[in-house]
């Protein structure tokens, strides 16, 4: 009975409308009551599943980011990236995907991705001729590269729900190349997509022009060195990579560039701090229900219901990635990674799954359901910034979905393309 309280009345307020957070701490309520627990049970693990020191770093690096976006460093980087990629076919279409790349190392986050780059980058594509839809479901699945590539926050999640014993520079490591391959993809994928559309190309600029770009975006581009050498090296943590990434966003913001006024200044804390009450309002909700599915050991019983289906870990792998891809278009990413962990990340290691390896899985499979209707923030991001219907966006993705499935299948059947960065690097 008490799994049908806890995911049924789960459901149920999902169903309803009712906020993520609210879901998941009314079923635990529920569901604590019902079992006779004391009800303070669930503000404690609320309490504890917020006060981890490495959670500090989710603030700062969302922090940092919305500084980047409003300090002209979002701009100089799309137009480094239009300057290496915008000749090829369907210029612009390379260069959103391009810009994803290096907006995405310095962010962390897909949403501030499809705001930043698709505010930049839908305007001038349509300008030039290309159909908005085009524009808009490039930017969006460009978006998850942000996710896969430091510094990735839903990575410290990650580790957070893996008990903290997880090393978040390998995590960060491990996802390069999986991102790097995303991207490669979904620039074949806008190649094909521009050609049977013929879409124009844009002029090389040249190489002195590019080296002046280059320059201009080096301030940017140095931050990436700075949290991905820092913390793999071990001279600071992720959460001090963090404070660092906004000093470091304030100094060339206001000092080098001069393009941050007050104003934006206020605009960007105050988004900020409603971004990070947000995320951890879930965190902290979904940690009390992950604790009730450890209590009443769920992943146990997942893992002997799937030794029943199959022994073949193939197998397994395929299945855990359809459940999470129906998940994630029913449900926000940071929620279900704080959730699916405990339940998937043993089970994957009961078939010898590398838990590094799996929390890429995981991210780009989530982050695949950011992209997705009915709960696809990113989605949503993407067409009010493109002023179209999510019909009208949903009727043209498939191309770039194709190439995010398949990027998702290599990641996972190929482990060394997760495991071998960590490795050299340690």
């Amino acid at each position: 009975m008490e799994y049908w309280i806890l995911f049924g009345s789960f459901v149920f307020l999902l169903l309803i409308g009712t906020p993520v957070a609210f879901c998941l701490g009314v079923s635990s309520f529920a569901t604590v009551l019902y079992l006779g627990l004391p009800p303070v049970v669930v503000f404690q693990r609320l309490n504890s599943g917020v006060s981890v020191f490495a959670l500090m770093a989710i603030p700062f690096f969302i922090y940092s980011g919305d500084l980047m976006v409003r300090g002209d460093i979002a701009r100089r980087l799309v137009a480094l990236a239009g300057a290496m990629v915008g000749h090829l076919r369907g210029g612009l279409g390379q260069v959103n995907v391009m810009a994803s790349v290096m907006f995405g190392g310095v962010s962390g986050s897909a949403a501030a991705d499809a705001s930043a780059v698709g505010g930049l980058m839908v305007p001038q594509m349509k300008a030039r001729g290309y159909d908005v839809d085009y524009a808009v479901n490039l930017t969006v699945v460009g978006s998850i590269i942000a996710l896969l590539i430091p510094p990735s926050h839903n990575m410290i999640i990650y580790s957070i729900a893996a008990g903290g014993r997880l090393s978040i520079a390998d995590l960060f490591t491990a996802g390069i190349i999986p991102g790097l391959m995303l991207a490669l993809s979904l620039m074949i994928a806008a190649w094909l997509v521009a050609t049977r559309r013929g879409y124009p190309t844009e002029k090389f600029p040249g190489m002195a022009v590019l080296g002046q770009m280059f320059v201009s975006a080096v301030p940017g581009l140095i931050l990436i060195a700075i949290i991905f050498g820092g913390v793999r090296s071990g001279v600071f943590t992720a959460s001090e990579s963090s404070n660092i990434a906004v000093v470091y966003a304030l100094l060339v913001t206001i000092i080098v560039y001069r393009t941050l006024n007050w104003s934006e200044f206020v605009h960007a804390t105050l988004a900020a701090v409603r971004t990070t009450s947000m995320v951890l309002l879930v965190i902290g909700c979904a940690a009390c229900f992950g604790w009730l599915l450890a209590y009443l050991k769920v992943p146990t019983a997942m893992v002997e219901f799937l030794q029943g289906v199959s022994d073949n870990p193939l197998v397994i792998l395929l299945l855990m990635n359809v459940v999470l891809l129906i998940l994630g278009t029913f449900m926000d990413m940071s929620p279900l990674i704080v959730i699916t962990t405990p339940i998937f990340l043993p089970v994957a290691m009961a078939f010898g799954v590398d838990p590094i390896h799996f929390g890429v899985i995981l991210i780009l499979n989530l982050g695949i359901g950011l992209c997705t209707p009915p709960v696809g923030a990113v989605l949503f991001v993407g067409c009010a910034v493109g002023r179209i219907s999510i019909w009208q966006a949903m009727r043209t993705i498939w191309p770039f979905y194709a190439a995010a499935f398949a990027t998702l299948m290599l990641v996972t059947y190929i482990p060394a393309l997760s495991l071998w960065l960590p490795q050299v690097f340690r």
